[in-house]
């Protein structure tokens, strides 16, 4: 199984996620950390058994530059 770096992040008005080394755009949203964090597993979950193996970029060098 390959892991997925997920971003989270604090907002005036709750939290936004998103998945780094995905083709397309794939974004969670709650009042939560973990709300935000579980809706967008459910998001990538369904891009990943939408797109298959497209969905997931080739691993890349420019994912790892400061």
């Amino acid at each position: 199984m390959r892991q997925i770096k997920i971003i989270v992040e604090k907002h005036p008005d709750g939290y936004v996620a998103y998945p780094v080394g995905l083709n397309g755009v794939v974004v969670g949203e709650g009042e939560t950390y973990e709300e935000a964090l579980r809706d967008v597993a459910s998001a990538i979950r369904f891009h990943i058994e939408t797109f298959g193996s497209e969905a997931l970029q080739a691993d890349s060098h420019a994912s790892n530059s400061p």
